[in-house]
Parts: C-alpha cells; structure tokens; sequence
C-alpha cells in the first residue's frame, strides 16, 4: 500500500463519469464543482484557457491536459469573451457519454472524466495539489495516460455489459496515471509527498510506512529500509516533503484516524491501538495538535453535519 492507496480508498460512493464533449463555436464552458475532480484533455481543435481578468487567456492545442481539484474555478472556450455554461449543468441533461454544445463554427473535442473524492479525509492529497493543475501529453512517458484515454473512448464509443463498472475503474486509473505524470513533470513545483512517492530512494520506504502505519517506526528504520544513512534519508525526505519523517507518519496517522472515527464505530482506544498508540489519550492528544479539536468532538461534528445517528 502507499499513500494513493491510502486516498483513493476513501472514495465517495458517487459514481465516476467519463463524456466526450464536442464544442463548435461559439462555446464556452465553466468547470467548478463543490465535489468533482476532474482530468480533463482537449482531443482536438484549439481553444483559449481563461484564467480571469488579471491574467492573459492561454491557447491551448491537443495534447492539453488539466486537473483541476473541487471548486476551483477553470474556464475554456473558441474565444476570449465568450459566455459560458456550467459543466454541471451541461451534463446534466443526460447520462449520454457525448455531449454537444455550441453552435456551427470550428469544433473542439474535449474528454472528460469526473471522479468524486471525500475532500474531508483526502485533504493530504488536495492540499499538495494546486487547484488548476496543467500538463502536457507530448513524451513516451505518458503511454500510460494515453492508453487509458483509449480505453475509456473505447468504452464509450463501443459499450458493453460491465461499461459502468469498467468505465468507472478506468477514470480511478486515470486520475492516478494524471497524478504521476503531474508528479514527475516541472508543473509540481513545489514539495510534497507526491514527489516523493516518485523517487526511487524514498519510495519503498514510504509503501512499508503506509502497509504498516501502526508500527513504531524511527527514522532509523526507515533509512534502513530506504538503504540510505539516516542523515541522507532525512535530508532527501525534507527536501522532497518539505516535512520531517515523523511528522509525515503522524499526519498520515491522523488521515487514517479520521476515516476510522467516521465509518466504523470503533472505540477511540481501539483506533487508537489500530494507528499506532498505546493509549487513548496519546492518540487524543496528537489528534488535538495536528487537527485542532478532539477526536470525539471531531466524530460528533461529523454526525451533526451529515445527519447520522451514532448508534
């Protein structure tokens, strides 16, 4: 396991969703979604990134691709000026896979896939991630990338029995694939446990950390596992983090924590033992200082705000 693991396990139970949408001029359509994520590319054509009245609008060409995180704001269209249509409400008319918008002129081809993550307990993952996040497909190192866009235009264009499933697997593959490109490209510039994961010397020691989160682990430990001396694993950990080891385990520690208090029933002892803490009131403690409120406070809250009754 390692920490994409980790995030992805905590998915929303709403259904991902993938559409090709086909854009003749004139057309503009704004992404911001209080829930989704998307990974988006312009298939064909051209078309403008606007990106607000401070900043010059951006041409983009095929090959472009975006992530853009939950309730960011990020706007396309054929020209500058243009007015636009919500994403939402656009694919709101149907579950058709291909959607067209726009009127006669040159077309545009962008593909979409729409992933809902729990923004609550996959915040370790937003947070390093800027909220409109440019790559391009232009190298080999991308075949991933581009074999999943095939399938999933495969999938569409020749659906079979399964095709919600499939489709559904391969917008959670995407993403992931968008985030290693991301994470191995100068767009990342920034430190942050993604990059991390993509280093070969701190890599393995991460997926060992993540497999076994309760154990007691030292930067010993991990150095050791790294095959590096301490002092290099955690000079090359701050440098590619921006954190200490420790900190980095203790915060994980918490993510962890967080989806235990909110899908299981589990006492706080038991989390507790379950993440790594010999008592209740350690783990409370720690909970307190990197999440600002008490573990049973923070369970409770989430109750009250989606209405479940402890039981």
């Amino acid at each position: 396991m390692d920490a994409i693991d980790d995030v992805l396990t905590a998915r929303s139970g709403e259904d991902s969703r993938y559409v090709r949408v086909q854009a003749r001029g004139p057309w503009g359509i704004s992404f911001r979604s209080p829930r989704a994520t998307y990974v988006m590319m312009i298939r064909s054509g051209r078309c403008w990134w606007l990106r607000g009245a401070d900043k010059a609008p951006v041409l983009l060409t095929a090959g472009a691709c975006f992530l853009v995180q939950a309730d960011a704001e990020f706007i396309i269209a054929d020209e500058p000026g243009r007015s636009t249509v919500d994403c939402e409400s656009l694919l709101a008319a149907g579950h058709d896979p291909s959607v067209r918008h726009g009127g006669n002129g040159p077309l545009t081809e962008i593909v979409s896939a729409r992933l809902t993550l729990d923004t609550e307990v996959t915040e370790p993952l937003l947070r390093v991630l800027p909220p409109v996040l440019r790559f391009d497909l232009d190298d080999s190192a991308d075949d991933a990338l581009r074999s999943t866009f095939r399938l999933l235009e495969l999938e569409r264009t020749f659906p079979g029995f399964g095709s919600g499933f499939i489709m559904s697997r391969l917008v959670e593959a995407l993403f992931v694939y968008a985030l290693r490109t991301c994470a191995s490209s100068s767009a990342m510039t920034s430190p942050g446990w993604l990059a991390a994961l993509s280093d070969p010397g701190l890599a393995p020691a991460l997926r060992e950390l993540h497999t076994d989160i309760a154990h007691p682990w030292t930067v010993d430990e991990l150095a050791r596992r790294a095959g590096m001396s301490r002092a290099a694993f955690a000079a090359a950990f701050k440098q590619k983090t921006g954190d200490s080891p420790i900190n980095y385990l203790t915060c994980w520690r918490m993510h962890r924590a967080k989806r235990l208090l909110r899908d299981t029933r589990l006492s706080l002892r038991q989390i507790a033992l379950t993440i790594g803490y010999d008592t209740d009131a350690a783990f409370s403690r720690a909970f307190r200082r990197v999440e600002g409120v008490a573990p049973g406070a923070w369970r409770r809250r989430w109750r009250t705000t989606t209405g479940e009754r402890a039981g």
